[in-house]
């Protein structure tokens, strides 16, 4: 057929999906004949992203929301006609924890990650010491720094000092990127701080601009914009692969080489198949699609390979309700690490989403993972769940036994965003750059949330886009 594209995507997550339905949207629009395939090695699509239900309990094994101020995950659903079913967190228990010397405390109120945007609620807070707190709010005369890559750990010690940065900003860090504060990348992670000392110098004067209008609204996470379906995560995964159609989404399928022979990608699937393509979108972890490119690029390969992993589980506990003694009134709670224990948080299921639990019982959600703590890796499914259930007994007063468990583990979960990440995605862009039509879409990139999983492979679906339609022209 006369101007026929040949596309394909290897990877079958949030970020290959999102890039497959771009390029399908986009192509559709244009009238430009397209032939997609998107290939996934496992059985099942969606990658981290699953869902089910067990007893009337709706499980996530994985991401269990969406960010809102982020726009790609709302407008994605929008697209899929999804955007009635999205929830948003229960009004009523709109509060967390930080476990310390085993009490929890409350997170202040206009207390954002990292700083601390309302005074009152901070200094009330039993949380950190007395001189802990006044080091803290002198943030706004300690003196400004050219922006610069530096840790998350040296940035929050200059501006708030060592005790903040142990009881408050490392484990709120933790429980998303799974890092060590001393080797996190500020400028990949959250550069939005580094703009506040440059604009304004200092950190709590930016977050009051920032909240200005929100006054109470944001402690510890910004409640109001956490978001998901109402029947789970994966009603956005399985949305997408149900609109891209079974001729173009091949689960069980492994892809073993990526070529460029003559001008013409050529996809090598584990069946010796060969399949020939225009263009090639590789939305898999970094280590995964440096193994494809190996025979191809050994440079950009290896690359891709220095991107650092680190582990993560999901487990989740069903109990009746006076099964736990102890029930804290909120979504959950983070550890620090300074407490040495296996688990880094915890969503209480039940007071987080509406009508994810049946009544009179209470459904706890708990993840670890991270460099800092990888020993469980060598567990067994039954002796982590005891480990991680004996903490838990320990702080809620658990005095029955779950009614169940399940357990998800991923060995290579989460990429870390070391110093220097920054510099090192754009050498692999620019690396990628000589070999046309070879794009990449992953949480290994600029972020590791769900929109930002989105906006990866949306991002490398507009450059095959742009690149295939220039050669129709």
């Amino acid at each position: 057929m006369e101007n026929l594209r040949r596309v394909i995507v290897v990877g079958g997550g949030i970020s290959g999906l999102a890039a497959a339905w771009r390029i399908q949207q986009a192509f559709q629009k244009s009238g430009t004949p397209l032939n997609l395939q998107l290939f996934e090695s496992s059985s099942r699509i969606g990658g981290s992203v699953q869902s089910f239900t067990r007893d009337g309990f709706l499980l996530e094994m994985g991401p269990d929301c969406l960010i809102s101020d982020k726009p790609r995950g709302l407008g994605l659903c929008g697209e899929l006609g999804l955007d009635s079913q999205l929830i948003g967190t229960r009004p009523d228990h709109r509060r967390s924890f930080i476990l310390r010397e085993e009490i929890f405390h409350p997170i202040p109120e206009g207390f954002y990650l990292l700083g601390p945007s309302r005074y009152r609620p901070f200094l009330e807070s039993k949380l950190l010491s007395w001189p802990g707190k006044f080091r803290a709010i002198m943030e706004p005369l300690m003196p400004s720094r050219a922006p610069t890559d530096e840790s998350l750990a040296s940035f929050v010690r200059r501006r708030f000092g060592q005790e903040l940065l142990d009881w408050m900003a490392q484990p709120l860090v933790a429980g998303i990127y799974g890092a060590s504060p001393e080797d996190l990348s500020l400028r990949s992670s959250f550069p939005q701080f580094l703009d506040m000392e440059r604009t304004f110098g200092s950190v709590i004067l930016g977050l009051q601009k920032k909240f200005r209008n929100a006054v109470g609204k944001a402690s510890g996470a910004r409640y109001s914009l956490f978001v998901a379906p109402r029947s789970g995560m994966q009603t956005l995964t399985d949305s997408l692969a149900a609109k891209l159609g079974k001729a173009i989404v091949s689960p069980g399928t492994r892809v073993k080489e990526i070529r460029r022979v003559d001008g013409v990608w050529q996809v090598v699937k584990a069946s010796g198949e060969i399949l020939l393509a225009d263009a090639v979108c590789l939305a898999l972890p970094s280590y995964a699609a440096a193994d494809l490119l190996r025979g191809l690029d050994p440079e950009l390969a290896s690359d891709l390979a220095e991107i650092v992993y680190a582990p993560a589980a999901t487990l989740n506990f069903a109990f009746r309700e006076v099964d736990v003694k102890r029930p804290l009134d909120g979504i959950g709670f983070v550890v620090p690490q300074k407490e040495k224990k296996l688990v880094l948080g915890c969503t209480f299921v039940h007071h987080k989403f509406a009508g994810r639990v049946p009544k009179g019982f209470l459904l706890i959600r708990a993840f670890l993972g991270g460099v800092q703590n990888s020993s469980w890796t060598s567990d067994t499914d039954e002796r982590l769940s005891e480990k991680v259930l004996g903490e838990l007994t320990d702080w809620l007063g658990i005095a029955g036994k779950p009614m169940f468990s399940a357990i998800a583990r991923y060995d290579q979960a989460l990429p870390q965003y070391s110093v220097g990440h920054l510099t090192k995605i754009l050498r692999i862009e620019e690396r990628g750059l000589r070999h046309a039509g070879l794009v990449f879409g992953g949480n290994w990139q600029y972020g590791i949330g769900i929109p930002d999983c989105i906006a990866a492979g949306e991002r490398a679906a507009d450059q095959i886009i742009t690149s295939l339609e220039r050669s129709v022209s």
